[in-house]
């Protein structure tokens, strides 16, 4: 069962989980207010009120699947939540940690491990969307909802959906998370680095969670880092 505890103000709820060697599989830290929380490759991502912020923990097993497919788990347990939360809104999954409305991101996880534990960070644009140079942003301000009624339906689908990490197999994950996509030949240009730009459309996820780029020469390249944007 899962449990939730709510504070006022923290730095980040991913950092405070892992430090917290009390914490089990199943505890969630959920912040109103959140001062130094990260995206991807060390973004700052903007605490506004009314926004989700939480995390949760994973303690990894003899035998369970490769600790990246967890990012299959997040987005998928993610976009499940919203979609209860908020049935009428148009969502869908852009790789490796986005949820999109439309054009405008409105979630994102953050997969950090130590050891044997993993610690999945959630973002959401509940009440709010950022205003964030160079992206679109969007939010749930038309269809709200508190933080307290979403942090129990993220919850519930996380733990379910990490119950069959643990018992499909992996391709079954990565055919519900291609499911939940924008659709297979959606043109993508993947930014590998500041000088480098790989274009293509999307042929779908690997097993593991990697990307699957048709480039026009006919190969498939398999990405396994980097940031998207919907050409």
């Amino acid at each position: 069962m899962s449990r939730l505890r709510f504070v006022e103000d923290t730095g980040s709820t991913n950092t405070d989980l892992l430090a917290d060697f009390g914490a089990i599989e199943g505890d969630w830290l959920i912040a109103r207010r959140q001062r130094s929380g990260r995206g991807r490759q060390g973004r700052d991502w903007h605490s506004l009120d009314g926004n989700f912020f939480g995390s949760t923990i994973v303690n990894l097993r003899r035998g369970d699947p490769e600790a990246p497919t967890l990012a299959l788990v997040a987005g998928l347990a993610l976009i499940d939540a919203i979609g209860v939360a908020a049935p009428a809104a148009p969502v869908s999954l852009k790789w490796p940690n986005d949820v999109m409305r439309g054009k405008g991101k409105l979630a994102g996880t953050l997969l950090e491990r130590a050891g044997d534990r993993v610690v999945a960070g959630f973002g959401v644009n509940l009440a709010v969307e950022p205003g964030v140079e160079g992206r679109e942003t969007a939010s749930l301000s038309d269809m709200p909802i508190s933080v307290e009624a979403f942090a129990p339906l993220l919850a519930g689908a996380f733990a379910r959906l990490l119950g069959a990490w643990r018992m499909a197999e992996p391709a079954a994950l990565a055919r519900s998370w291609e499911e939940r996509a924008h659709p297979k030949g959606t043109p993508l240009a993947i930014h590998q680095s500041a000088d480098e730009v790989v274009t293509g459309t999307f042929d779908g996820i690997d097993a593991d969670g990697a990307l699957r780029l048709l480039q026009t020469d006919g190969s498939v390249a398999i990405i396994r880092a980097g940031d998207v944007d919907l050409a």
